[in-house]
């Protein structure tokens, strides 16, 4: 393994300025109350007989791999701070849809990413503005900003100092480039198959956004996408721990974008019949155990981690953040749209998870729940988490990111793992909003309406897409 000496790492270097663009023009700064964390040199730390790099688990004896960066594009914006304090002061960014016509649809709202939300300057060339899907364009900044927040900027001696063979990307998404998709489509239709992109192919694809985000990077290792459906920004982190852990790479970028609130994405759903039609009160259609929920809300934008082996991590002097403790995914084998009511997939995950991790039950402090205000998935979710954390439930905490921002889709596990992240690092829970007659059977407390202070040492997210994809990722406080 390249060793990197950190004598040069300071501090993460700080976001690009930002001047206005077509896409963006500045997020604002990060809130005070989220401190900025120093990167310090750490060589004295290097010596194993002082800092475990390894994890004991009943399945054997594992590296450590912990976070050191965060990124999102989101409704709130381009920066993770931002982001998570949107969350915690109880925000909704759900709007009715303005880019295309959508009167009389029984659905006329998501919470769709403005185009002055994206921070592009400083990270997509303008070039690349005009012909990328947005799925691949929130892909680049979220990657870009997770990196910068791991004290890596590009072009930089942290940055010249990676081994790029041994660095990998794994971003999926489970729509692709449904925009440049629908406007080939259109474009073959109307005007023949000479009129079409010669980008159609390429950027509609799923693993464009892995694809492109190595070739800006530089990064040579583990590099595709997974596509499980809502489950796929989780599938993506795990896979990344499972890179690092069996020493295919030493750091990888991991999670999800998804950009697919577009006529035919919004009208899909609408015939899956999945979708809340609270037209009349969009801000609080996405209300995960309420008893009067009616589906869910769609939402997009990307969620990045970086992650590294804890040995990399110090020898360069990292910002650790939390640690990777552990993951599992499942199949519920049942439907192509439902879930198991009786929840024995997710749970199979759940404690798979728990297993892989070392980590008991008792430990765990805190549940990002999947929690999409859907009739059935919501109370089938939390029966299974029930089932695994039976007994006592009184210390812990669980929540639901989407009552907020929405279902991202593919890029959903990604955005609810920083929150998840965020949780640990600052001891502050976001709220699950829009709670006005809770089901009675919920006995967990679901942090309602208002957000809480309280010690997260064990978190865990949990996401689930059609077909009965199940993905589980446990993160803690990271202890020398």
């Amino acid at each position: 393994m390249q060793r990197v000496n950190p004598s040069f790492i300071s501090a993460p270097l700080p976001l690009t300025s930002s001047a206005s663009s077509r896409w963006l023009k500045s997020s604002s700064a990060a809130p005070a109350q989220l401190p900025r964390r120093s990167a310090k040199p750490i060589s004295k730390f290097s010596s194993p007989k002082m800092i475990s790099l390894t994890r004991e688990t009943p399945n054997g004896e594992v590296k450590r791999v912990v976070v050191t960066g965060t990124g999102v594009v989101s409704c709130f914006g381009c920066d993770s701070d931002v982001f998570y304090n949107s969350l915690l002061e109880g925000k909704s960014g759900v709007k009715r849809v303005s880019t295309f016509d959508t009167e009389g649809w029984s659905t006329n709202f998501a919470a769709q990413i403005d185009k002055d939300q994206v921070q592009t300057e400083g990270y997509v060339t303008p070039r690349l503005l005009r012909r990328l899907d947005p799925f691949l364009v929130y892909a680049l900044v979220a990657s870009k900003k997770a990196l910068e927040d791991a004290g890596i900027k590009l072009g930089s001696e942290q940055h010249d100092a990676i081994d790029k063979v041994r660095a990998g990307v794994l971003c999926g998404s489970g729509m692709g480039g449904l925009n440049i998709y629908s406007e080939g489509v259109e474009k073959l239709l109307t005007r023949g198959h000479r009129r079409m992109s010669p980008f159609f192919i390429p950027y509609a694809i799923t693993n464009m956004a892995s694809a492109l985000v190595g070739m800006d990077t530089g990064f040579m290792g583990p590099n595709y996408s997974v596509s499980t459906a809502c489950a796929t920004g989780n599938f993506m982190i795990n896979n990344a721990a499972i890179h690092i852990r069996r020493g295919d790479c030493d750091i990888c970028l991991a999670g999800g974008s998804e950009a697919a609130i577009v006529p035919v994405g919004l009208g899909g759903f609408i015939a899956c019949r999945a979708l809340s039609s609270r037209n009349d009160d969009p801000q609080g259609a996405s209300r995960p155990w309420d008893t009067t929920r009616d589906g869910f809300v769609m939402g997009e934008g990307a969620g990045m981690l970086v992650l590294e082996s804890l040995e990399h991590a110090l020898n360069r002097g990292a910002p650790i953040i939390a640690e990777y403790f552990g993951g599992a995914q499942s199949c519920d084998a049942h439907h192509i749209t439902e879930p198991r009511q009786d929840g024995s997939g997710v749970r199979h995950c759940i404690t798979s998870a728990l297993t892989d991790s070392g980590v008991r039950k008792e430990e765990v402090d805190y549940i990002n729940a999947h929690a999409t205000s859907t009739p059935a998935g919501d109370m089938a979710e939390f029966r299974a988490v029930r089932s695994v954390f039976d007994g006592d439930v009184s210390n812990l905490k669980m929540n639901a990111t989407k009552s907020m921002i929405g279902h991202a889709l593919g890029a959903a596990g990604g955005l609810e793992a920083v929150a998840t992240v965020k949780a640990i690092q600052t001891g502050k829970i976001h709220p699950t909003i829009n709670i006005t007659s809770q089901e009675a059977e919920v006995d967990i407390d679901i942090v309602p309406n208002v957000m809480q202070e309280a010690e997260v040492n064990v978190g865990i997210s949990n996401s689930f897409g059609f077909g009965g994809h199940n993905s589980t990722v446990v993160f803690g406080k990271y202890t020398e």
